[in-house]
């Protein structure tokens, strides 16, 4: 992966103000990758302590769209995606990571991985896949 589409996934990244509130961070970029993480803290938990579904799927849909949006090489938006819940999200810190596994010329379909980093084991939560679609603005153009 180039550096300018490195850099043109962290401009996006950074400008998106929920992101900025939840303190998540880009941390790895691929040209079919993403990862991003968060720690966890209380206001992002559920009433029985876990981190709340809400942040899960945030994170499911974030790198999701990051992954196609690479893939795609340049800005993208999620057409739809599902989310399956797989354990409680009780750690230090929750991970996704998500790749594209088909792309096409306007979309890709891509899968992530959610986890939680518990006494430095990775434990998966949640598993999620969805359409990611080109916005028609590719990398390096205003």
């Amino acid at each position: 992966m180039t550096t300018d589409l490195a850099t043109f996934a962290h401009g996006i990244f950074d400008a998106q103000p929920f992101t900025r509130f939840l303190g998540a961070e880009l941390t790895a970029v691929g040209p079919d990758s993403a990862e991003i993480r968060v720690a966890n803290r209380p206001e992002l938990h559920q009433q029985h302590g876990f981190v709340h579904g809400g942040v899960l799927s945030y994170l499911a849909d974030n790198a999701l769209t990051f992954a196609g949006g690479l893939a795609l090489g340049g800005d993208a938006l999620t057409a739809e995606y599902k989310i399956n819940y797989v354990k409680p999200a009780v750690g230090e810190t929750v991970i996704a990571r998500a790749r594209a596994v088909a792309t096409t010329r306007r979309q890709a379909v891509c899968q992530c991985s959610v986890f939680v980093v518990r006494d430095g084991t990775e434990h998966l939560v949640a598993v999620a896949q969805g359409t990611i679609v080109a916005t028609g603005t590719r990398q390096g153009e205003a």
